[in-house]
């Protein structure tokens, strides 16, 4: 259906992410660093864990009318309350917007009204490159035993991302959004887009399509564009996630982007404390606060004790991946698309909780107590 030239796209792409280089300014201006400085100073340390209620396989089960479950969001928001959590990053989808743009914010207000009642603030990611390229509304399947977010969805999927003619789609869900929220104090950040570049290696690496990362690119920078037009009080982000970035000639050209469009810097780290140390220490030349956006797997060495004091005591913003063991199964690691478990592992990947409200490890929930309420 959609035919383009292969040579005329290339060189479009060429452009455009040679204008994005050469002129963030003119195309996009970040915050200033005191505006970013104001912002930090006004909501403090965050601390907080990346959250999908246990009912919930995916972005699309999350929100949808017939699946939204507001009960048991309440109930695991107040456990992320009492265990000192002040906020968490939640991910939404474009499909929901297309589907019914009315209901969709009606519901992420009565999520923001449930996490305000429990002194919890949010950070809404609008686009993620991350597993299944397909996304399809209505019922979710059921998830694959065993087998670690076996139906978590991209947004956009393939079939928008791999046709740049079509990104216009996407911008009255980013601006809608984004300018219904735009003054609202219980948010308190945007993230644009999740790894926009990650491939999917092995779980859908044979789906993904070969120009998705220069598909990625555009549409981040189309997303940054839209939407700062909403004129935000909160601030806008895109994390980097691959390398120690100890080296800014060494950054690949969609690093370059994020860090550059960013109004507050943010990253990913699974590896252990002097890695994380490292990953710290080298985006603090961007002299703007850093919030660690996805950390914590117990078995590659990523754990609470000591991470999470780590960004404390360098007052970076830390949300661990995943709260409440359920649908998404992220207790079980990456390697499970690989190598078959049969039952509950030793050692959890994710997650803090089981769906009744019992710790996986009791001694980890007063360490990270210790922490989040240390001087309360």
């Amino acid at each position: 259906m959609y035919l383009f030239n292969r040579t005329v796209l290339k060189a479009a792409i060429a452009i455009m992410v040679l204008l994005g280089g050469m002129f963030p300014v003119a195309a996009q201006s970040p915050w200033p660093m005191e505006k970013a400085e104001a912002w930090h100073q006004q909501y403090g340390w965050v601390v907080g864990c990346n959250f999908t209620p246990s009912t919930a396989i995916n972005q699309l089960e999350m929100w949808q009318a017939d699946t939204f479950d507001p009960k048991t969001i309440d109930r695991e928001l107040g456990w992320a309350q009492d265990i000192g959590f002040n906020s968490v990053r939640v991910f939404l989808h474009n499909l929901l917007w297309e589907q019914d743009a009315k209901g969709f914010l009606k519901r992420m207000d009565q999520f923001l009204a449930m996490a305000d009642k429990h002194h919890i603030t949010v950070t809404f990611v609008l686009f993620d490159s991350c597993w299944d390229p397909d996304p399809k509304l209505g019922k979710q399947r059921d998830p694959r035993p065993f087998v670690h977010n076996s139906g978590w969805m991209q947004s956009p999927g393939r079939e928008i991302l791999s046709h740049p003619e079509r990104f216009a789609e996407l911008k009255p869900y980013v601006q809608g959004v984004v300018g219904h929220f735009k003054n609202d104090r219980r948010i308190n950040m945007w993230d644009v887009f999740n790894e926009p570049d990650n491939g999917n290696d092995p779980a859908y690496v044979k789906l993904d399509r070969p120009n998705k990362r220069d598909m990625a690119m555009i549409l981040l920078q189309e997303t940054f564009a839209w939407a700062r037009e909403m004129k935000p009080s909160q601030p806008l982000t895109s994390g980097v996630w691959m390398g120690n970035w100890s080296d800014p000639a060494k950054l690949s050209s969609m690093e370059r982007v994020q860090l550059q469009n960013s109004d507050v810097i943010t990253f990913h780290n699974y590896g252990p404390a002097n890695d994380l140390k490292q990953c710290i220490e080298h985006l603090k030349r961007y002299q703007r606060p850093i919030v660690c956006t996805e950390y914590m797997a117990r078995p590659v060495g990523s754990r609470f004790d000591p991470n999470l004091k780590v960004m404390h005591d360098e007052n970076v913003g830390a949300y661990n991946w995943g709260f409440v063991s359920g649908k998404t199964q992220t207790i079980y690691p990456w390697d499970s698309w690989t190598k078959q478990y049969t039952a509950e592992p030793p050692v959890w990947f994710h997650d803090i909780f089981r769906a009744d409200g019992t710790a996986y490890d009791a001694h980890e929930v007063d360490y990270i107590k210790s922490v989040t309420m240390a001087g309360h």
